[in-house]
């Protein structure tokens, strides 16, 4: 189940022996072990989550937030499993009435995980409901209307609130001020890629040559999603044309026919840094202008897109718009003719 399964459910996180129902929740880790890439927030976890249990208390509610892809959702599923209870997982589009964020707080246990991917997308008669279940474990519902109207205040078992966004600038600042423990998730090294590859693989059952784990690796944008969804279709591609068996050149073929450059980069990425360049003489342009001109979402630029060019110092932000550096020129092959023109911002 990836970030982008927005369906309520839950989800056991107790040790038990059951077999895991797909590929995308076999291949997710199952515990803080399991994670590569991240050590810092890895150990600042693992105390938050021993202080807790030797307290025999529920954790504090936890945000998380950063580019899609770095595993929000897996952590809150970790978090889960080391602790021993269930999990029930929702998102903010999802809760459209108080009603409904009430109906999945009245059916949590003592110690269960609420996991809200989106929390930003909450709607603001949802948080009212939120805010007084986070902060005193309790649910106040309105009975009758008019004059006649009372108010009666449900008590709930303790519970964690963990929340997932891609726009904390989004959030609103009372809800942001209720969660204990705050997390960014940063973009992952090219090693930790290959680790969580080997152990995908080695999941799979697919052979791989340690060359062709650092070409996919390198290709990956610095996220664990799209190394997972690469290595399956380079695994296809491995199935059909050579035997089943990842080496370097197998990987080399296969993600040159899917148009992913040896940086990373997709057609999209791609045409992107073209508009800009061929289209507004490199910007400064604004996000809206770029979305309109290739015809894509600008939410799905700024979200998905943008964070891995800003990263790769081939995109700059300013007031005036977004615009390309000299190392996009020289990636995509065009003579930076602004080379000692001073820039107005």
């Amino acid at each position: 189940m990836s970030d982008d399964d927005h369906a309520d459910r839950i989800v056991s996180g107790k040790k038990s022996g059951e077999e895991v129902p797909n590929i995308d929740a076999a291949l997710r880790p199952r515990s803080l072990d399991d994670i590569y890439g991240q050590d810092q927030l890895v150990e600042r976890l693992r105390i938050l989550i021993e202080a807790a249990k030797g307290r025999g208390e529920s954790l504090d509610h936890i945000l998380f937030y950063g580019p899609p892809g770095l595993g929000k959702t897996s952590l809150s599923h970790v978090m889960a499993y080391e602790m021993g209870v269930n999990i029930r997982i929702t998102a903010g589009p999802v809760i459209e009435r108080a009603g409904d964020l009430a109906a999945i707080l009245t059916n949590l246990r003592k110690g269960d995980i609420l996991f809200i991917d989106e929390v930003h997308r909450l709607g603001r008669a949802v948080e009212e409901v939120l805010y007084p279940a986070m902060e005193d474990y309790a649910l106040d519902i309105v009975v009758g209307k008019g004059p006649s109207a009372r108010n009666i205040r449900l008590k709930l078992p303790r519970f964690t609130v963990i929340g997932a966004t891609t726009r904390l600038a989004l959030m609103t600042a009372p809800l942001r001020a209720r969660f204990g423990a705050v997390y960014r998730l940063d973009f992952y090294s090219t090693e930790a890629l290959e680790n969580i590859i080997i152990r995908a693989a080695s999941m799979l059952d697919v052979p791989i040559e340690p060359q062709g784990t650092a070409e996919i690796a390198a290709r990956s944008r610095g996220t664990p999603r799209v190394a997972l969804r690469l290595l399956r279709r380079v695994r296809d591609y491995a199935q059909v044309r050579a035997e089943g068996v990842i080496t370097e050149a197998v990987a080399h073929e296969s993600l040159a026919l899917m148009e992913i450059d040896e940086l990373g980069l997709d057609d999209i990425d791609r045409r992107v840094m073209a508009t800009i360049i061929e289209k507004f003489g490199g910007g400064p342009v604004g996000l809206e202008t770029i979305a309109a001109a290739i015809s894509e979402e600008s939410d799905t630029i700024m979200d998905v897109y943008e964070p891995y060019l800003l990263q790769l110092g081939f995109m700059e932000r300013t007031p005036r718009g977004r615009v390309a550096t000299s190392l996009a020129y020289q990636h995509l092959g065009y003579d930076d003719d602004r080379a000692g023109q001073p820039r107005l911002l």
